[in-house]
């Protein structure tokens, strides 16, 4: 059983940070780390994504309803491959794959202060170039992902399983260095987090009815997931709102001030 304070903090931390470039995972790992929680588990994640995985889901409804109608052909020359629906499906295989493969691997060795602390500079770096380089893209007229860049962008999607790298920022990284504008960029990076998403609460459905996992109490982890919910869907919207007035660079900037501290507190 969680610390009720433990719970209501991580909780708004996740829908907060899930899908800014600031990574979730890393800002979910750090109060363990500093405060000397005890690690929340793995079921306790999952909770809370399922609390994203609603609000992504509720903000998106249309583009999601778009994307199944895309499935019916509306003319006899049309064909259900071409539907934007399975450039996801393709984009979501390689982090998929790597994350069965490699999950013991980042659960025991990569959610170390060392790792978050590198991840967080350098990728922070990575995205404050991209958003750099892509203000020639703001009057592109790429507005929907292609096949080969679909494949592209989920196989940077594979280097989000670290802490620190953040999921949304790899996948906005890789749409802006391919030449799409930051706009395009959000939308495909956010439906694409609805199978993402719903994987890893799959996966670790599976491992917690095998019993790998220990139990949480039921009212813990549906407060969790109510926090995150609606923290999850504000965020959202403000981000949104933000990227088109402001920009990327606040949140590198704030990449950049975390990883530095870790560093320092790592160092002295």
């Amino acid at each position: 059983m969680l610390d009720w304070i433990q719970l209501v903090f991580l909780a708004l931390i996740q829908g907060l940070s899930e899908f800014l470039p600031i990574s979730s995972s890393a800002h979910l790992v750090l109060p363990g780390q500093l405060l000397g929680w005890r690690d929340q588990g793995l079921l306790f994640d999952v909770a809370v994504h399922g609390g994203t995985l609603g609000a992504v889901l509720l903000y998106f409804r249309a583009d999601i309803v778009q994307l199944i109608q895309g499935l019916i052909p509306a003319r006899m020359t049309d064909s259900w491959v071409d539907a934007e629906i399975w450039k996801f499906a393709v984009a979501t295989l390689p982090v998929v794959i790597a994350g069965l493969l490699l999950s013991d691997l980042i659960e025991t060795r990569l959610r170390g202060l060392a790792v978050i602390a590198t991840t967080t500079l350098v990728f922070g770096l990575l995205l404050g170039w991209a958003a750099w380089k892509s203000r020639s893209n703001d009057s592109s007229e790429l507005q929907q992902v292609t096949w080969r860049d679909a494949i592209v962008i989920g196989l940077f999607q594979v280097v989000a399983l670290v802490p620190g790298v953040s999921r949304s920022g790899i996948t906005l990284t890789a749409a802006m260095l391919l030449g799409y504008n930051s706009a395009t960029a959000a939308r495909f990076s956010f439906l694409l987090s609805i199978p993402v998403i719903l994987g890893a609460i799959t996966f670790m459905s599976a491992e917690w009815f095998g019993g790998a996992i220990p139990s949480v109490p039921a009212s813990q982890l549906l407060l969790a997931m109510l926090i995150s919910g609606v923290s999850a869907y504000a965020t959202i919207a403000i981000f949104l709102d933000l990227l088109q007035r402001v920009g990327l660079m606040p949140f590198v900037l704030y990449r950049l001030i975390l990883g530095s501290a870790l560093v320092l507190f790592l160092i002295f």
